[in-house]
């Protein structure tokens, strides 16, 4: 039975999740909160949301980049260069993101009559991101387990596993990953620079596929 909700980006990690899950996720939902990236990372949410028969909505947050400090929300420049790791990429934090999200995900899925939302975290993102950790997707799932009727889940099965990892159960799966989106610029194609293009060419690399992403560099 189909009963979850997904937390649907656009980028690699939360397609190869709605593939991976495809059985149990019945909607997707993708935020736009005025990120660099969001009008690249949502066409490709819609794609696949079409091709899998999986309703897909998305939800606008310009609250957030109106009032929000983050590198990803002022503009290609700000976004760092370089290797994915903590000191590069805290620029990139949008604070409390993943919670905005996740309530509203929450509050969706039970108004449609769903018990769980997936969410892509992973590994590689426990450093940077304090809204990506196993200890804050389990309060979160408390919180919205407490504070609904029908005890709805924070469902977060990458939380433990490397973006090679997903990458190599993408491949497994199928996908197309070049119908996905990772850079923080957010411009015509991949810059292949900042450090989300460093970490998916990193990945594609190790899970031994064939990287048909369009870089600049």
């Amino acid at each position: 039975m189909k009963n979850g909700l997904i937390v649907l980006s656009g980028g690699m990690d939360s397609i190869t999740m709605l593939y991976d899950f495809q059985d149990k996720i019945k909607m997707a939902i993708s935020f736009d909160y005025g990120s660099n990236h969001n009008m690249r990372e949502i066409p490709f949410a819609k794609l696949h949301c079409r091709r899998l028969k999986i309703k897909h909505y998305t939800i606008h947050l310009g609250f957030m980049h109106k009032h929000f400090k983050s590198s990803l929300l002022e503009g290609a420049d700000a976004v760092p260069d370089g290797k994915y790791n903590d000191e590069n990429m805290k620029s990139t934090v949008v604070p409390f993101r993943n919670g905005i999200m996740l309530s509203i995900a929450a509050g969706f899925a039970e108004s449609h009559g769903l018990n769980s939302v997936y969410i892509a975290n992973h590994a590689g993102d426990h450093a940077i991101y304090p809204d990506c950790t196993p200890g804050f997707v389990e309060y979160m799932s408390k919180a919205t387990e407490a504070g609904t009727y029908n005890n709805l889940k924070i469902i977060a099965p990458y939380t433990n596993i490397t973006k090679t990892d997903i990458a190599k159960k993408g491949k497994a799966l199928g996908i197309d990953y070049s119908e996905t989106w990772s850079c923080y610029k957010g411009g015509n194609a991949h810059c292949g620079t900042c450090a989300t293009c460093n970490e998916r060419k990193m990945a594609l690399r190790a899970a031994g596929i064939d990287d048909r992403t369009i870089y600049l560099n």
